[in-house]
């Protein structure tokens, strides 16, 4: 079992469990970049987490002022780590976690069944976070599911930088950010 530390907000310099071999956890220098990109969004926001392995990326949401988190993850054993790390936080009354795969759960939890589906009335979340496994089309999709309906006014998709992500269009934008292997794409539903 690894570790990873919280980066900043009531929790920096925490520290939570990463397990060996079953996720790739953000980078430190990713997370931290990616949070601050988010940063103003944060106060009393409800984030999505999908593909959540850990949890980091939510963990970092909640130290830094989100309200409540929706963690998505298919693994039961990454699960229990995921528990745990709630647990060493004391965030457990802030978190719902949900043992899904990610594009079932949007399809579950935001009716997303179809591709000729109608749009979601209103984003469900501020913020949702995506850190799908590389090369296996899943950022691609969970991109084009926002595209369809977005589900949260601002995604984060995490991806190998020779992937690019589909453009968003007016009013919505996306930005995209490398880092190294890395890059990040950034959807909003506004400019």
């Amino acid at each position: 079992m690894g570790e990873l530390r919280i980066v900043a907000g009531a929790w920096r310099g925490r520290r939570i469990a990463v397990p060996r071999g079953a996720v790739r956890p953000t980078a430190d220098r990713v997370r931290e970049a990616w949070l601050s990109i988010v940063a103003p969004a944060l106060d009393g926001a409800r984030v999505l987490d999908l593909c959540a392995g850990s949890g980091a990326l939510a963990l970092e949401a909640l130290s830094r002022g989100a309200e409540h988190a929706d963690f998505v993850e298919k693994d039961p054993k990454v699960l229990t780590t995921l528990r745990a790390n709630l647990a060493t936080l004391g965030a457990e009354a802030r978190a719902t976690v949900h043992r899904s795969e990610a594009g079932r759960f949007l399809e579950t939890e935001v009716g997303l069944v179809r591709s000729d589906a109608p749009a979601a009335p209103a984003p469900r979340w501020d913020v949702a976070f995506a850190d799908p496994p590389y090369h296996h089309g899943t950022a691609t999709a969970l991109a084009e599911r926002w595209l369809r309906a977005p589900f949260a006014a601002i995604f984060g998709i995490e991806h190998e930088a020779e992937l690019t992500l589909p453009d968003s269009v007016a009013p919505a934008s996306s930005d995209r950010r490398l880092y190294g292997d890395t890059a990040l794409t950034i959807y909003r539903t506004g400019p």
